[in-house]
């Protein structure tokens, strides 16, 4: 089964819904905020942008977690937006989020980087959770409405919610990849999970080969018929289809033009002693992310002469996440040692050649730094999407930049006019760096105004529409 990418509408933007969505994620659009007046603020994030309008437009609501254990929160409304919390407890934070979903489902849809742990109390948390969102949901959806479920956390809900309410149409993306069978098959309760998902109308994908797995693990799984992007399972018909998830071009682009942001950029090349060259990276610590191989890419680069300590400076950015999970913990550590055993072998007094922050940076911040980086070092060895890679691309109104781009973050397919790299390889990475680090300025000209291009096509509104629209057909194919 070949599943394509849709491609952005060439017809008018997509009307607002006129059937009620509600939106289901494991946290809110909201975070507590002790300075504004309802004591709530709008979470960061692309994700949360481009679905608010949606919501507001049709009087939705988002169902989802507070971020706070055993906050027993009453619903209530932002910004012209319902939210109503799920009550989750410290032990089920502990077994459902950090226990099944980051300790035993991340891994393994991640191309099992790091083993797996696969525990009955986590499981049954997590289907316990899934199960709460999914009466709530079926409590609080108006008659016929479209409900959006998002990611890995919940992927039991569509079926649960499906035997409650059928008149419902059920969508669901997954922001992270989907594994091959071969990997999925290793996963005590894999039926469960098909099973779940088959309770959807349409299930989106970031890249085609994330609908291709799903589609072989239900067909080896569950025996279900397999068509043309659709599969016919106990006589329903789930549609399969790929978005790849994108940003807010023009919010990004408007923010990197503002007086402030190309104050801050001129700052920080100062602070780093304006070198010739900055190499940036901006990740969420985590395993998956090839932090590591790049700083031992980049230490290798310095000790063989081929980077020069005095030209290059790299600067990475390593956002806490997951700090209770003991692979994080490790992560973390490693990466602190290389950057120690890096910047004293090569540093100079008051010039070190990494500047290492381990920090949430504000994205005004975030965007600077965009700016501020002459070649941008995207190495996951798996990544769904990767949005930061789109980002520097957005950023660089000066058209100018180079991005290295690993071939397995999902950004892959779209950007490329980056300079792609298997992370695996160490020398083909090393040689990437290189490439980049010394390209022509015509060059480095060209690949970006490809890239931004490419980002500025396929915006994050697009990719809200065009869901939208996908579901309401897939529904109507019933």
């Amino acid at each position: 089964m070949t599943i394509a990418a849709d491609e952005p509408s060439t017809t008018a933007p997509q009307a607002a819904p006129i059937r009620p969505i509600v939106i289901a994620a494991n946290r809110l659009p909201v975070m507590r905020d002790d300075t504004t007046e309802n004591g709530w603020a709008p979470s960061p994030g692309g994700l949360v942008r481009a679905l608010l309008p949606m919501l507001r437009s049709s009087g939705g609501t988002w169902v989802g977690w507070t971020g706070t254990p055993d906050d027993p929160t009453e619903p209530f409304t932002v910004d012209g937006v319902d939210c109503h919390p799920i009550d989750i407890s410290a032990e089920e934070v502990e077994l459902y989020y950090e226990g099944f979903s980051n300790d035993g489902l991340w891994p393994l849809y991640h191309d099992a980087l790091r083993e797996s742990t696969y525990d009955i109390a986590q499981w049954e948390a997590y289907q316990q959770v899934n199960e709460r969102f999914a009466i709530t949901l079926a409590n609080i959806a108006p008659p016929n409405a479209i409900v959006w479920i998002h990611d890995y956390q919940l992927q039991l809900i569509p079926a649960m919610l499906r035997k409650q309410r059928p008149d419902i149409t059920i969508g669901f993306f997954l922001h992270i990849p989907f594994p091959p069978y071969e990997l999925f098959s290793r996963l005590p309760w894999r039926n469960e999970i098909i099973d779940g998902l088959l309770g959807c109308d349409l299930i989106g994908f970031q890249r085609p080969k994330g609908a291709t797995n799903f589609a072989a693990c239900a067909s080896q799984l569950r025996q279900s018929d397999i068509g043309e992007n659709v599969i016919h399972n106990a006589g329903h018909r789930t549609q399969l289809g790929v978005f790849p998830i994108s940003i807010d071009f023009a919010e990004v682009e408007e923010m990197a033009a503002g007086r402030a942001t190309r104050k801050l950029t001129s700052q920080i090349r100062t602070r780093l002693g304006d070198p010739e060259v900055i190499l940036l990276g901006v990740d969420r610590l985590d395993y998956t992310k090839g932090i590591g191989l790049r700083l031992r890419a980049f230490g290798a680069l310095l000790e063989s002469g081929e980077l020069d300590a005095e030209r290059c400076v790299m600067v990475q950015v390593a956002t806490p996440t997951r700090e209770a999970v003991e692979h994080y913990q490790d992560e973390r550590r490693e990466i602190e040692r290389l950057v120690g055993e890096i910047n004293g072998r090569f540093s100079r007094i008051g010039l070190p050649v990494i500047h290492y922050l381990y920090q949430t940076l504000s994205y005004d911040d975030l965007i600077a730094l965009y700016r501020a980086g002459d070649v941008m070092l995207v190495t996951p060895f798996r990544d769904g999407m990767n949005l930061v890679a789109k980002e520097y691309a957005a950023a660089h109104i000066d058209g100018d930049g180079v991005l290295v781009l690993s071939e397995f973050a999902g950004a892959a397919d779209e950007l490329t006019d980056a300079v792609l790299v298997n992370p695996h390889d160490d020398r083909a990475l090393q040689e990437s760096i290189v490439t980049a680090v010394e390209m022509h300025r015509h060059e480095r000209r060209a690949r970006m105004a490809g890239l931004r291009e490419q980002v500025k096509r396929m915006d994050v509104q697009g990719w809200a529409d065009r869901f939208y629209a996908a579901l309401a057909q897939a529904a109507k194919n019933q």
